[in-house]
């Protein structure tokens, strides 16, 4: 029983103290309470004529450059044509005869000659070894270029390979 009083106890005291600091912190009779900020109009007259305004940041979101580079005639809307734009043109790469409609065999063109590339015994079919040669082949970033090392960092590296 008495650890339950002396637990109470304690909570009681930390509460206490807790409340006592925590009015103590915002009391406003501070001697070292921290001065208000001037007006910003303050500031700018204690400045002078010789300094420069802020720079002005181009205010327009990503958005706002998308609907701009869509709206080719600049009327501030964006019609279908404007809109399928660009969905046309690589329509019109695909579409290799110009008739205007694309068959299957236009759409697969890419994959075809993958596939006939890759069926190197012309057999028609592709085995585990062909197939392996379809796989996607993703572009790799350029390495970044390192700073040059003078001579005794290169002596450096190689004792400390040496060692390890």
């Amino acid at each position: 029983m008495w650890r339950y009083l002396a637990g109470g106890g304690a909570f009681c005291l930390l509460l206490g103290s807790g409340l006592f600091l925590v009015l103590e912190w915002r009391s406003p009779s501070q001697a070292g309470a921290m001065p208000v900020a001037p007006q910003s109009s303050a500031i700018a007259a204690e400045d002078g004529p010789d300094t420069l305004p802020a720079p002005q940041v181009d205010q327009r979101s990503k958005e706002a450059r998308r609907f701009d580079r869509y709206d080719t005639d600049r009327n501030g809307r964006v019609t279908p044509n404007e809109y399928l734009a660009s969905r046309r043109k690589a329509y019109m790469k695909l579409d290799t005869n110009g008739d205007g409609r694309l068959s299957f065999e236009e759409y697969t063109v890419k994959a075809q000659a993958k596939f006939a590339k890759a069926d190197h015994d012309r057999s028609g079919a592709l085995d585990r070894g062909e197939f392996a040669t379809t796989k996607a082949v993703r572009k790799q970033r350029p390495a970044r270029p390192c700073a040059p090392q003078s001579a005794s960092e290169k002596d450096a590296a190689k004792d400390g390979d040496a060692e390890g």
